[in-house]
């Protein structure tokens, strides 16, 4: 199979060129993509680099991390990649591990592959705490949205996909800045797409993270909403209707109706002085307690439902 590198770059050019020395043998071609780079990487590994099989790619206005490597999947498409690796230009991934990445992949496996940061506790006590933080809870809030209950560390940008996998991902769709290694887990879980997780460590030094918290809190939740909304309608009504569904309608129903007529009556005995009676707390509580239980089933269903038939088995589509 034929392995070709993405590498977008902003604000690396003290990192960039070892990255690339770094890169083994088993790697066709690179393409490094520079996202409008105010430090000019781009023309600086094309000055100091020697390495024949990387070309730079330059936008023209700066695109986010995922419009960089949307550009990098596209072409590496077009020049016949079998296999396309996601690695940063910072120097905090390490480049050798790219045979272990696609392995997976090579053995029919998986289609997509990503990094692992939260597999060895020893790494662990090197992340900064407001990282490890920060990626736990991402961590649970994507297994809800993307149904990949199996993975962690959804941020980790150290990535391999197959062709097959990047063919049928909508790349007009996916996010371009800070949202795109979640959305692409997103896309992935509609598309069913097999994933696992490779244990690696990272290095961290001084450097700053350009994901803010304020864009955590503010930004990510409507996607991620709207992500969950189309993974569960394309995966439970579209797409099949299974046992599941019907405990997730059912078991929504039943919970809104005990939960709206229980907030009714109780707002109603705040306003009266009358408290409710025992009857109209059954009324309540029978259909909430049903509803959640139902929930629950289905979310149990949704755990056990992780992809297992990779997509790299399937023919090429022209």
């Amino acid at each position: 199979m034929k392995i070709y590198v993405v590498i977008p770059t902003y604000k690396s050019r003290s990192s960039i060129i070892e990255v690339l020395n770094s890169i083994g043998p088993e790697v066709s071609k690179i393409y490094v993509v520079d996202d409008k780079c105010p430090e000019g990487s781009g023309a600086y590994v094309l000055q100091n680099n020697k390495d024949e099989r990387v070309s730079v790619i330059f936008h023209e206005i700066n695109k986010g991390v995922g419009g960089a490597v949307k550009t990098g999947y596209a072409k590496a498409l077009t020049d016949g990649a079998d296999i396309v690796v996601k690695i940063d230009s910072d120097g905090q991934m390490d480049p050798r591990l790219i045979n272990k990445f696609v392995k997976p992949i090579i053995a029919g496996e998986a289609d997509y592959v990503k990094g692992n940061r939260f597999f060895e506790i020893d790494s662990l006590t090197k992340m900064p705490k407001i990282r490890l933080f920060g990626n736990s809870v991402l961590s649970l809030i994507n297994k809800f949205v993307n149904g990949y209950w199996n993975i962690m560390d959804p941020t980790n940008g150290f990535t391999a996909i197959h062709k097959n996998a990047l063919k049928r991902l909508p790349f007009n769709k996916i996010a371009n800045r800070y949202f795109f290694e979640s959305d692409m887990l997103c896309r992935l879980g509609m598309i069913r797409a097999v994933i696992v997780d490779i244990p690696m460590k990272a290095k961290y030094e001084n450097e700053k993270s350009g994901l803010k918290i304020r864009k955590i809190l503010f930004e990510f939740p409507p996607k991620y909403f709207i992500c969950f909304i189309k993974r569960v309608f394309y995966n439970y009504f579209l797409r099949d209707f299974n046992v599941a569904t019907i405990e997730l309608v059912i078991g929504l129903i039943l919970f809104l109706c005990g939960f709206g007529f229980g907030f009714e009556k109780w707002h109603e005995s705040i306003a009266t002085s009358i408290p409710a009676t025992s009857g109209s707390v059954m009324l309540a509580a029978l259909p909430l307690i049903l509803g959640f239980q139902l929930l629950l089933s289905a979310l149990q269903y949704d755990i056990r439902n992780i992809p297992s038939k990779p997509l790299l088995k399937l023919e090429d589509y022209d």
